[in-house]
């Protein structure tokens, strides 16, 4: 039943200044030149860049392969998949869609 606070004249001026300054800073669409970039994610991943990250490691999960390597979570998932449909590593533990993988020794 309580309705918002109404504003005194002070704040109602400085809130009025804001709103005119941020239109005037600059447009939705606009870059500003202290802006940075985000970081670029790509999506193929090759077998050279998971032997490096599969190398040094006694278990795997799909969430440290796409990290070590920078590819998305689906691409590191749908590797080792196919890695381990292939032998090259094979699933130890976790449940549904969070599994531990172990690369195979040769």
């Amino acid at each position: 039943m309580g309705g918002s606070k109404n504003k005194s004249p002070a704040q109602k001026q400085k809130s009025q200044e804001t709103k005119k300054s941020d239109s005037k800073k600059s447009k939705k669409g606009e870059k500003s030149e202290g802006s940075t970039n985000k970081a670029e994610i790509t999506v193929i991943l090759t077998e050279q860049q998971a032997a490096k990250a599969l190398k040094g490691a006694k278990v795997i999960t799909v969430q440290d392969l796409a990290r070590q390597t920078g590819v998305k979570i689906s691409a590191a998932n749908a590797f080792l998949r196919d890695a381990a449909n292939k032998g090259m590593v094979k699933a130890v533990g976790g449940y549904s869609g969070c599994r531990i993988y172990q690369p195979v020794s040769a």
